[in-house]
Parts: structure tokens; C-alpha cells; sequence
């Protein structure tokens, strides 16, 4: 088949990518590996700076509309003491708050809007497994569906929003640069009571963090690099007695984890592309730079990526082509809040995870400092509910 543009994977990125590019009346079609969006442990962090996008979208109603809990302030558990490390109520937005949404009730929403217009084709089911170049430039992808029969779409642009494992920008040749990580992460359920409350980040020797999902709290508990094995070989007890301690909210709850089986590991990778694109090809969200967990800011970083690529990309698609130096226009706009946000993220990862096992981890910000400086939790909750650069969508 052939289309106008060709957007490899139906995430956070791809999706609003995708809508946004229909919208201006381009030819969108989106390639989903998989049936549906239901996978448990992903981000479902939703930021002030993409529920200003559903405002701007004339969404916000149907939107918040959809189950979710919200956060108004972003809070640090230190033994006895809850510290407030980040506020949202003087942000310059509708909604001041963090939603705490399933990714999927997100995904299947923006689907639901993108399936409203005519020139939005999403294809389930349907895995890219290379690119189509003719005279070094992109001008389509390989896939196959379920059955293993071939796909082949053809297109002017090609966005790649596969996340961090892209396959497209293995097929490409382009090699991130890569940092070390000083962590990884643990997911599971834990019970939750009705009207039972923890702060949002929990630090101590390691950290918890607890997102509230009304019936049940999602956890994480933040372990160095590699540790993995090393405490599943202690059993689950050594886990639920780190929770415990570091999260006392949790410590009843904590108990009905009784096999490893209800745990997830998150292998936490920071990486980035030098150059995001090729001639007729641009990589966007996780693809282009692999977040870390810290701060959840990830999906919201790589829904930025999307409607500015949308905005620059769009009307160059219903004019006279993407040109390169278009591809590079997006990069330079994107590319300094993900290095930025990244330094960001392995910083705080370093305070996390204390460098020697049993030595106690520092606090994500100084008690002190957030003590002495009153402004300090404004300027943080600017920068993890906006980020550097917000994006808005052009009509």
C-alpha cells in the first residue's frame, strides 16, 4: 500500500503523531505489532503539558472523563516526614495536576479520535520489520501481519515511534549513545484501602514510589543496576521486608506478593541518537532517546516530539515534500530538553541508589534546600509537569 506518512508504532508518540497529521487532512497510516493496547507496567503518567494538549485539542472533557486519580503535588517520604518537592498549582494551565491514567484507556482514546478521520488508517497486528530504500532514501517499511503474510507500505515520510528496542533504527544503521545507569526497577500491585495514602517517592536505602490506582497502588521499588538476581535469590520475603521499611504505607498490602511471578523487572536504559533521521525517515519518543523511569516524564517528552513534529512536518507533507533540513529542524527543537531531562533523570537516579549496598541514599532534593528556598517546589513542578519546551498544537 502507499500513503503520505507511515507511522511505526501505535504508543504515546505514534499515536498523537499520527492524529495530529490526519488532522491537517495528511494520509496517515499506522503500523501496531500488537492486537491491542493492553500491557500492564507501562508509563501512565500524564503531565499538565499533554492534558493542555487535550484542551487545546477540544478533547479535555471527553478526556478526564476516562478513569484516573490525580496527583497535585509531588511528595517525599523520608522515615516520619513527608516533604513536598514539587507543586503544580501556579502552573499556566487548565489542569494542575498529574493524572494517573492506564496507558491503554490513553492509547485507545487517541485511536478512538484518530479513527474520526478519513485520511487515519491503523493497522493491528501488523510488525515492521525494515525499511524500503531507493537511492539512499527511506521510502517505506517491510512488515508482516500476525499470519507472517508480508506488508509492504510505501510512503513519503516515515516516523519512527517504536520505542527504546526499535527496530527500525537497528534496520537503519543509526547507534544510540548510551549511558550507564545506576538503576533498575521492580513493578508489582500491592492492595490498596479506600482512603489509604502514601507519598509519591519513598527514599531511604533505595526508594519506593507508590501511584495510586484507586483499588490498588503501583508500585516500584528502585534496586542498582544488576541486583536483580541477587534478591530474588533471598526470596520474596527480602522484597516485601525492603518495601516494608521503606514504605510503611504499603506494609500490609505488601504481603500478598507470595511469588516473583507477580513482579516485574525493568532493565533501565538512558540512551540517545546522535542524528535522529535519515532521508525520509525520523525517529521520535524512546526511539530517538530511551528515558528513565525517574520523574515519569518520559511519555510526556515523547508526546512533545510528536506534535512538534507534526507542526513543522505537517504542512511540508501537503506542500512540496519533507526535506532534510526539515528532519533536522525537528531534531534541533527536541533534541536539548531530552539531553537535559536525561542529565536530569541519571542525577536523581544517583541520589536513589546509594553506591555501596546498606550506605542510606540521599533524598531526591535537600530537605534543607527545599526548606530554605519556598520557590524551589514551583520551579520543579514546572519542570516535571511542562518540561523545557512545551509544544502546543498549531490550528
Amino acid at each position: 500500500m502507499s500513503t503520505t506518512c507511515c507511522v511505526v508504532g501505535g504508543g504515546p508518540a505514534g499515536l498523537m503523531a499520527a492524529v495530529l497529521l490526519a488532522r491537517q487532512g495528511v494520509d496517515v497510516v499506522v503500523l501496531e505489532k500488537h492486537a491491542d493496547f493492553l500491557r500492564d507496567f507501562r508509563g501512565d503518567t500524564i503531565h499538565p503539558s499533554t492534558t493542555e494538549l487535550m484542551a487545546e485539542l477540544g478533547w479535555l472533557e471527553d478526556f478526564l472523563a476516562l478513569p484516573h486519580t490525580r496527583v497535585e503535588r509531588a511528595t517525599v517520604g523520608l522515615g516520619e516526614e513527608t516533604v513536598v518537592v514539587g507543586r503544580f498549582d501556579r502552573l499556566p494551565v487548565r489542569c494542575r495536576f498529574i493524572a494517573f491514567m492506564p496507558q491503554w484507556d490513553f492509547l485507545d482514546f487517541l485511536a478512538a479520535r484518530g479513527a474520526e478521520l478519513p485520511s487515519f488508517h491503523l493497522l493491528r497486528s501488523t510488525a515492521a520489520t525494515g525499511v524500503l530504500v531507493e537511492d539512499g532514501r527511506c521510502v517505506g517499511v517491510t512488515a508482516h501481519d500476525d499470519d507472517g503474510t508480508p506488508v509492504h507500505v510505501r510512503a513519503e515520510l516515515v516516523l519512527a515511534a517504536d520505542g527504546r528496542d526499535s527496530v527500525l533504527r537497528e534496520a537503519a544503521g543509526l547507534e544510540p549513545v548510551a549511558h550507564r545507569s545506576r538503576m533498575d526497577v521492580l513493578w508489582f500491585r500491592v492492595p490498596r484501602v479506600p482512603g489509604q495514602e502514601s507519598p509519591l517517592f519513598n527514599a531511604g536505602d533505595g526508594a519506593v514510589v507508590a501511584l495510586n490506582r484507586g483499588e490498588y497502588w503501583q508500585a516500584a521499588l528502585i534496586i542498582p543496576a544488576g541486583g536483580h538476581d541477587a534478591l530474588r535469590d533471598q526470596g520474596v520475603g527480602a522484597l516485601r521486608e525492603r518495601v516494608r521499611r521503606l514504605a510503611p504505607a504499603l506494609a500490609e498490602g505488601v504481603e500478598s506478593l507470595g511469588s516473583w511471578d507477580q513482579v516485574r523487572l525493568l532493565r533501565v536504559r538512558v540512551d540517545r541518537l546522535r542524528r535522529w533521521w535519515r532521508p525520509g525517515l525520523l525517529f521520535i519518543g524512546d526511539a530517538a532517546h530511551a528515558m528513565s523511569p525517574a520523574g515519569g516524564v518520559g511519555i510526556n517528552l515523547a508526546i512533545q516530539d510528536a506534535v512538534a513534529a507534526a507542526n513543522i512536518l505537517g504542512p511540508r507533507l501537503l506542500g512540496d515534500g519533507v526535506r532534510e533540513r526539515d528532519l533536522a529542524r525537528v531534531q534541533r527543537r527536541r533534541s536539548w530538553p531530552a539531553r537535559v531531562t536525561q542529565l536530569f533523570q541519571l542525577v536523581l537516579a544517583r541520589r536513589l541508589v546509594p553506591a555501596r549496598p546498606g550506605r542510606t541514599a540521599k533524598p531526591p532534593l535537600p530537605v534543607a534546600v527545599v526548606r530554605a528556598l519556598p520557590f524551589l517546589p514551583h520551579l520543579t513542578g514546572r519542570f516535571i509537569g511542562l518540561g523545557l519546551r512545551p509544544e502546543h498544537v498549531r490550528s
